[in-house]
């Protein structure tokens, strides 16, 4: 399991992650890459494999930062738990249970069990305790009367109608898209490689998850006419000294990300850190979902493997799979009812 130094000095300078790059160039520690036509080159293959949490846990209130020695028996319960072959654990589930050092990791799927942890990457370990750096808190802002209704609303709905037809199963179920951004739950550790290509008009984002990619154009343009939603929203680019900046608006009423959907308006900014790091920050905005906009670093690394291609449901198979069963379900229903 990896350990990424982040202090508390480090989540300070969060807010001015542009500087970071200009600071270590200066004391010549480290000479940035950059492209013909001098930009910061932030090419390359980038992981997100931390294990910090989106939101710091209950038992953590007031603690924004851990010390080293904290971190290394993080580290050793994770190996302790994970380094092996028993069961695996997902998204916040490492951090969780390195953080209560249980004795072992139970499947959350008795019957069959989950992947074996052979398969699953390790996980990087750092200081912070949450990715969140605004609210000081570390925890999501609460939802708002009009969002706790529709979120209700949603989960009624999937609960009455779980199968009726493909349309009623989530858009990751279906193999469309994770969404953007992947920060936070399965946003770590599970199909979490980016592949960054830069052109002068473009910057192009890859994702391993269900290969989405997108096109970001750089430039002072217009976003998209609020007519036109995209499962990955309309995004613009533009820098800012060397710092990538993009802006994100245009969602899709389908789309969906903690509660929000249409109306998020997300800002986006990648700044490398170092010759294999990258600090990518999003800040989201939406009044019809959250009291208050938030923020979130995440620290990701530089990987010398390639992408892979990405399967879902080798060939979308599982849909038919999932249709079937709740037919037969509702089938045997009927007849114990009669």
């Amino acid at each position: 399991m990896g350990h990424v130094r982040i202090t508390a000095s480090t989540v300070c300078a969060v807010v001015s992650l542009a500087s970071i790059s200009p600071v270590l160039a200066q004391q010549g520690e480290w000479n940035p890459p950059r492209t013909a036509e001098g930009r910061m080159d932030l090419q390359g293959v980038w992981a997100n494999n931390a294990a910090t949490p989106l939101e710091r846990p209950d038992s953590l209130a007031g603690k924004a930062i851990f010390t080293d020695e904290e971190v290394a028996r993080l580290r050793a319960s994770a190996e302790r738990l994970f380094g092996g072959a028993d069961d695996a654990a997902f998204a916040d589930g490492v951090f969780n249970a390195a953080l209560a050092d249980v004795e072992k990791n139970v499947s959350r799927d008795g019957g069959t069990g989950n992947y074996s942890s052979v398969w699953m990457v390790d996980r990087e370990f750092e200081n912070r305790t949450s990715l969140i750096t605004d609210p000081p808190d570390g925890k999501v802002p609460s939802l708002t009367t009009e969002a706790e209704a529709r979120i209700e609303a949603a989960r009624k709905y999937q609960r009455d109608h779980p199968a009726d037809g493909p349309e009623d199963r989530t858009r990751q179920v279906r193999c469309i898209t994770y969404g953007i951004p992947r920060v936070g739950g399965l946003g770590a550790g599970y199909n979490s490689y980016y592949q960054i290509f830069q052109t002068p008009e473009h910057v192009v984002m890859l994702g391993e998850m269900i290969h989405d990619a997108r096109v970001i154009p750089i430039g002072d343009m217009p976003h998209a006419d609020d007519s036109i939603r995209l499962w990955h929203g309309d995004s613009r680019g533009h820098w800012e000294g060397d710092t990538l900046v993009v802006e994100t608006t245009n969602y899709s009423p389908k789309s969906g990300y903690q509660g929000s959907a249409e109306n998020l308006h997300m800002t986006e900014r990648f700044t490398l850190a170092g010759p294999d790091r990258l600090h990518y920050e999003i800040a989201v905005t939406d009044e019809t979902t959250w009291v208050r906009p938030w923020t979130a670093m995440v620290p990701m690394s530089r990987s010398r493997d390639p992408l892979f291609e990405y399967a879902c449901h080798e060939g979308n198979i599982g849909m038919a799979g999932i249709l079937a069963g709740a037919r037969a379900e509702e089938s045997a229903a009927e007849q114990n009812g009669r």
